[in-house]
This record gives C-alpha cells, structure tokens and sequence, in this order.
C-alpha cells in the first residue's frame, strides 16, 4: 500500500503525530496512520513497542480538543518480522478538532488532502463549527445527580482495571459544567432505560410469546444479557444424510455479537428509544434509532468506515474489550450475512437475520421453525397434529408435554401418542432427559 487520502506512514513517533490524527479526526472518513513503515512503504520496525503505544495513547488524549477518546485506536502489529503500530483514527462528530496549544486556529486545525495534512482555512474552521453537532448525549445533562456506577466498577475490575475517585472526569461522564451526562445516566446502575428482546410464534408480530426486559440497569449489563438470551435462543439444527450427521446454529454467533453491540454502542439515546430485539420464527431483527451518522454513505458503511456517533460510549466498550478495534463490526457480520440483511430509513437501521440452513435450495422446506414441511413432509406422511407439534417444538424445543396440551387443547395422552409416533419415524428425539430440550431431525432426500 501507498500513502494516500486515508494512510500515512511514519518512520517513527514524531512530534507532529497529533497534527496527522486531528487532519484524519477533521476528515469524513478518518483513516490509518502506521508507526514503524517509513515513506516508501518499507517496513522497519520499531523498538520498545510497548512504551511507544502508551506514549501515543497519552499524547492523543491530552493534546487534542475536542477528546478524541473514543475515536481512536492504537494496534501492535507483526508486519515482516517487525513490530509496527497501526493507529485507526474515526472522523469526529465535533469537528473542527485542533491541537489543544493552538486552539480553534489554522496553526492547530488541519484537515486531509491527498496523502497530505494541511492547514485548514479559517472560513472552513468557522463553517465546520457551526454544524458541530450539539445533540452529543454527552452534553446532555441527567435528570439524576445521584448516580451509582458499582455494575460498571465490576465490570472494569474484572478487566484489572480500577475505577478511582476521578473516573467520571476520565471517562468524560461529566458534562462541561461538570453534572453527570446522559451517557452517565446510561451507565449508572438504575435508569429508566427498558431493553426489550420480544418473541413472536410466527413470522409476523400478530402473535407474541415472550417479551423480555433487561432495561433500568448499566446498558453494559444489559448488553451482556441481551447476549445472553441470544445465544440460549441461537438453537443447534440437526441435518442426517446418509453419510453423516450435520448440526448447524440458527444465526452465526459472531455475527450476531457484533449487530448487539454496534446497536447498543450506536443507538441514538437522545429520543430516550432503546434497540429492540426481536425473534421470529424464519429470523432474528434488530433494530437501533438513527440513521447512518453524517456525510456517511452506505458503501463507506458497509466498508467499516467508523463515525461513532456515542464516542464515550464507544471508549467504554473500548475498555471493557467489547469492541475490538473501530469499524470491525459491520466486515465481521458482512463475513457471513449479504448486505441486503441491513435496511436503512432516516430515522432507524435495522438488520435482519434469516435462521441459517445449510441446505440452500429447499431440501429442507424452509427454515426450521418457519416451515415445518418440505423434505420432512414428503419423506414421512404427517398428520396436521403432528405438523402443529413440530412447529411448536421448532419454536421452543424445551415445551413441555403439558404446554403442547394447553396450546393445541388436546390432553398430554394425546400428546405422548403423537410424539411417540414422531420418535418411531425418527423425526424427533429427546436429549438430556426428562429436564432437556426436543431434537427435530432433518432427514436427507437421498
């Protein structure tokens, strides 16, 4: 690679590091500044690494205005045998940013152009700050002072990190005039924020079974259980041929982490409307308020191009090792889902998930769940009873024999018969006992 509009190379830590990454933060697109490769793109490394990357990680925080905390990330690479740095720097919603000593001035404002940052003309430092965004949750003061963070304390110990008696100030939960923010009162252990993960029997909202609530707490702990229900509702399929046993997931795990968090860490909190989260029988749909942050297209998003719209929020999950590096989340999803999964309005993003089936092109009929039929239909005769009962337990396949009783209004001997019959045809199996969950078998059309 060359230096371009989005890289640049440096040889090693020079004294105009915070110039580059304010022209990259003043920059639609932010880009990637590299330590350790000199101009020509010839590797060479660089010494005491370790020391290095806190030596950046210190200099970005403290001399440069507005905190660009939260839209940078600082990387040990392995190119050639060398160790480099590869610093990942987003464009900022606060524009212009500047060198603190210099202030709001063309001598502290510079902006990228070509493989080059040069000085920003005062009338563009005055037209980028009058379309500073000013709606920043960060700026929003609580309708709560009395703020309690123990939920966050535990989970920064848990990374070896302790939270001291300043670390309001240090995670920017403090406004300017120095009141607890909004992103505070997100982060607080009670909150009047309700985090919803709906279930519905079918493919549409007409027929809800399951409504969720893991709101009114730290959104990191709600995240963490919304996660938590996803992946006790990210079921195992079993698909039999006649050479093997093949089992696959409903929905790719890591793809549906990275959606979780992207919505949680990008969600416009400022209308007080959380994500929502919710599980049909054909897919799995999140949505999260807000369309794609400003001067953003959908191309730039779907190639991981970051404006993190909740830049303290986004360093917290930063630190808690929740997000990997900035704008790895949507490649990652794009890794194993098309991008026809996300739908865009003006004011929402929604990515929908379809129940995963790795047999493409109806040998089994449909989706698990969506559609009990197709192969199972035509290699075995079934009885309308026995369909309603395989599409309850696709659903659910921890029901009880009481629960199929009351759903279909047909007594439990009736149920055991027809489950009976299923197991003798070998569609359904009982695994892990009287307190396990009911195994739905695809059978091969060989």
């Amino acid at each position: 690679m060359f230096e371009s509009n989005r890289i640049e190379y440096k040889q090693e830590l020079t004294d105009n590091l915070e110039k580059e990454v304010v022209a990259f933060l003043n920059y639609r697109e932010g880009g990637f500044i590299y330590l350790g490769i000199d101009n020509s793109g010839n590797v060479v490394g660089l010494k005491d690494i370790d020391e290095i990357q806190l030596r950046v990680k210190d200099r970005l925080k403290n001399n440069i205005a507005p905190s660009c905390m939260g839209l940078f990330d600082v990387i040990a690479e392995k190119r050639s045998g060398f160790d480099i740095l590869k610093i990942i720097v987003a464009g900022g919603s606060e524009k212009p940013y500047f060198l603190r000593k210099y202030g709001m001035t063309e001598k502290g404002c510079f902006i990228r152009t070509g493989s080059a940052s040069e000085p920003m003309p005062q009338s563009m430092i005055e037209e980028q700050f009058s379309k500073r965004t000013r709606n920043s949750i960060g700026k929003i003061v609580s309708n709560r002072q009395d703020l309690s963070f123990e939920q966050l304390k535990i989970y920064y110990q848990s990374k070896g990190i302790i939270l001291n008696d300043k670390f309001t100030k240090n995670l920017e939960l403090l406004t300017v005039d120095g009141k607890l923010s909004y992103v505070a009162y997100l982060m607080s252990d009670e909150n009047g924020l309700s985090v919803k993960v709906a279930k519905y029997a079918g493919s549409n909202r007409v027929n809800l079974i399951e409504n969720s609530e893991y709101g009114y707490c730290s959104l990191i702990k709600a995240t963490k259980q919304v996660l938590d229900k996803l992946e006790l509702e990210n079921r195992t399929a079993t698909h039999i041929t006649s050479k093997e046993r093949q089992e696959f997931r409903f929905w790719d795990a890591i793809a549906i982490r990275e959606a979780v968090v992207n919505a949680m860490v990008h969600n416009d909190y400022s209308g007080e409307v959380p994500p929502k989260f919710e599980i049909f029988s054909d897919r799995l749909e999140i949505t999260s308020a807000g369309s794609l942050p400003e001067g953003i297209d959908r191309q730039e998003f779907f190639e991981g191009i970051s404006v993190p719209r909740n830049k303290e929020i986004m360093r917290i999950y930063k630190d808690l090792e929740m997000v990997e590096q900035l704008g790895s989340g949507v490649p990652r999803i794009l890794q194993s889902y098309s991008k026809d999964c996300f739908k865009f309005s003006s004011h929402f993003v929604r990515m929908t998930f379809p129940i995963m089936n790795d047999l493409q092109g109806g040998q089994i009929g449909g989706q698990i769940g969506g559609q009990i039929g197709g192969q199972i239909g035509t290699s075995f005769q079934l009885t309308d009873r026995q369909r309603e009962i395989l599409l309850l337990i696709a659903d659910n396949p921890k029901i009880t024999r009481e629960e199929l009783s009351h759903q279909l209004n047909i007594n439990e001997s009736a149920i055991s018969r027809q489950i009976g019959a299923l197991k003798t045809k070998g569609i359904l199996q009982r695994k892990e006992g009287t307190r396990g969950y009911w195994d739905i078998i695809i059978p091969d059309n060989e």
